[in-house]
């Protein structure tokens, strides 16, 4: 079901919900997935409350929510603000979102189709090159996720010394980041990053996350986030297709696509599914074995 709904001090959102999850999104300004959640339950993504509702203006907002971004990393190019209406189309199945072309020349859309059957939204995100210059860049989806919550990535599959001399993935490190923080957990089988509200130092960590997923556990509810990764692809932060980020407010889970160069008019798109479930997820290694793993196989298949 489709209906366009006043959330948060935006009178112009759009809803989707098929029974037993829901996803609003902006259209105020955007394109912002700024709740998604069981129906009637906590909001997944984090709200900014002095910030929901404002419009116009040439600074760039958090907002909190969903985005779609464009790196690597730049203060002109990335944050282009999005602070305007959005337009929006609805044909009875995907709902698409579609701003005007940014200060930095991109196009920036995202299409959402949520299943009727199961909890599970897909999210289709293409950057457009609207400029006359080539642009050289990946598609940055970031999802700003609510407080109290625990990231949960996996680490890539044990192989022992004899059997294989070559590295498996790279993992980038920010200037700030801090591996003695007592947020980040770094396990044999995953990495854990917890928020927590009285840390205000941010925490940031690029991976290759080969697995193609990333958890994040809060009140015993599960969001699941599913990406793709492309071994022969080269992307961006030290070839991070999976990357994470905390401060004292909000958790972020974020996921790139390979880079593209990008002439006038050429697009770059980026997939991910979200997923659902009600689940409690133990802290250590085995618990997340037996409580999660079983999520994970059930949106794709066996985990190894």
């Amino acid at each position: 079901m489709q209906e366009k709904v006043n959330y948060a001090g935006w009178p112009n959102c759009v809803r989707l919900t098929n029974g037993q999850i829901e996803l609003i999104a902006t259209t105020d300004i955007g394109p912002r997935i700024i709740r998604f959640g069981f129906v009637g339950g906590n909001n997944f993504m984090k709200e900014y409350s002095e910030q929901m509702g404002k419009v116009g203006g040439e600074e760039w907002r958090i907002y909190g929510g969903h985005r779609l971004w464009q790196a690597p990393e730049d203060s002109a190019k990335t944050y282009a603000p999005d602070n305007s209406p959005i337009a929006y189309a609805w044909d009875g199945r995907t709902l698409k979102l579609m701003q005007k072309t940014d200060s930095a020349g991109i196009e920036k859309e995202i299409e959402v189709t949520m299943d009727e059957g199961r909890n599970r939204v897909t999210l289709l995100h293409r950057l457009t090159n609207r400029s006359r210059v080539e642009m050289n860049l990946a598609v940055w989806a970031l999802s700003s996720l609510a407080q109290g919550g625990r990231a949960i990535f996996p680490q890539e599959p044990y192989r022992a010394h004899s059997d294989h001399l070559l590295p498996v993935r790279a993992l980038s490190m920010w200037g700030y980041t801090d591996m003695k923080d007592p947020r980040w957990s770094w396990g044999t089988r995953y990495i854990e990053l917890r928020q927590s509200g009285v840390r205000p130092v941010p925490q940031k960590i690029g991976m290759t996350n080969t697995r193609g997923w990333a958890a994040y556990a809060m009140d015993g509810e599960i969001f699941i986030d599913r990406f793709g990764y492309d071994s022969s692809a080269r992307y961006p932060d030290f070839n991070s297709n999976c990357e994470t980020y905390t401060d004292a407010n909000m958790l972020e889970i974020e996921t790139l696509s390979p880079m593209s160069t990008l002439g006038a008019n050429e697009s770059a798109q980026h997939s991910e599914e979200w997923y659902l479930f009600r689940a409690h997820v133990g802290d250590d290694e085995a618990t997340i074995d037996k409580d999660l793993l079983p999520l994970i196989q059930e949106t794709t298949g066996p985990e190894h």
